[in-house]
């Protein structure tokens, strides 16, 4: 297989297609899906080669809409729907969860669709276009949750997400499209619910998903400087979970930091560290950690977001502390709130 390498959104625009050459009953629906410039140019491939018969744009419409892409799936077809925000798909969530979701337990009929949303971050984009749903979506039986952390998983589980009998949404994060990686020009899929060992170590075992991928891989460096030796596990997929990696690992370890892109509270870190305490505890060196954001919305300020977003510093820093090791960190999580994100923002 070739060795070439992409970026993020043309892995994406490449099984696009290559999935539509595979079966007629792909088409591709979106808000300014049939814009070259459109959806970061995900879907200008697409379009180039199949027409406004299968690739168009569509009114500003959420909820209507994706119920429209429903029906077409339970009727035979495989729309692959494109939100351009995460937080637009809050507009359709009785079709995304009493629909879509139920349809088969309810009716014995698969629904073969997939959306796509993308998770925002930076650039003043504040509490409405930034948040990172991957939890809410997760918890409900019926769907699947896949989070994309390379060019190379981009397109594979885009690929296997178009052939699924069940109702997919595929989070993409946006600080990830200009990333580089080596991409197989050949068709590929890479299996739902198999998590990637990305780096083997011994001493601690770090679950991220999404962007906290890279930036575990940054932290893993620094602290291998500091004699620590972190192993990298990236889920890929949130529902369903690869337990029985994550369980391998921390008894490997002993420790574990988990990292999301979203909440900490009742997110996907909790889930993980739930599951992980339910089948390992006993193996446990000390509690685990969790990474992610501070419980208030996301501000607008530039210098707020620099506080806000979680990155590698937080995960060394989390790393040191468990091994009792001195490290200068870029602040602490309970001060950020204290010095100004949550007091931003008001009290929740």
């Amino acid at each position: 297989m070739s060795q070439r390498r992409i970026k993020y959104r043309e892995a994406i625009a490449e099984a696009t297609v290559q999935s539509m050459d595979r079966d007629e009953s792909i088409f591709v629906m979106g808000e300014s899906a049939d814009d070259p410039l459109g959806i970061f140019g995900t879907t200008r491939l697409a379009f180039e080669k199949f027409g406004e018969h299968r690739v168009f744009d569509v009114p500003l419409s959420e909820n209507a809409l994706t119920g429209w892409g429903t029906g077409a799936a339970i009727s035979g077809m495989k729309p692959l729907m494109v939100h351009q925000r995460n937080d637009f798909l809050l507009l359709a969530l009785d079709q995304v969860i009493n629909h879509a979701a139920k349809w088969k337990y309810i009716h014995g009929r698969s629904v073969p669709w997939t959306i796509r949303a993308i998770i925002g971050k930076r650039w003043g984009q504040a509490a409405q276009h930034s948040q990172a749903l991957q939890a809410l979506f997760a918890h409900v039986p019926g769907l699947k949750v896949v989070l994309p952390a390379s060019p190379y998983d981009a397109k594979g589980l885009l690929a296997a997400s178009l052939f699924d009998d069940s109702p997919v949404i595929c989070l993409e994060h946006r600080g990830l499209y200009e990333t580089m990686g080596v991409v197989p020009e050949e068709y590929y899929e890479v299996p739902l619910g198999v998590a990637k060992l990305v780096r083997t170590g011994k001493d601690v075992t770090v679950v991220a998903i999404s962007e906290m991928v890279s930036q575990a891989q940054i932290a893993a460096e620094k602290l291998s400087d500091m004699g620590v030796d972190a192993e990298i596990i990236d889920l890929r997929c949130v529902r369903p979970l690869d337990l029985d990696v994550l369980v391998t690992s921390v008894k490997k370890t002993g420790h574990l930091i988990s990292c999301d892109v979203g909440w900490t509270q009742f997110g996907i870190s909790a889930e993980v560290v739930c599951c992980v305490a339910e089948r390992a505890h006993e193996f446990l060196k000390k509690a685990p950690v969790r990474i992610g954001l501070p419980d208030c919305p996301t501000p607008c300020s530039y210098a707020l977001e620099e506080v806000y977003y979680p990155d590698n510093q937080d995960i060394v820093a989390a790393a040191a502390k468990l091994f009792s090791l001195a490290v200068k960190d870029k602040c602490d999580r309970s001060q950020q709130e204290k010095s100004g994100v949550a007091d931003f923002v008001g009290p929740f």
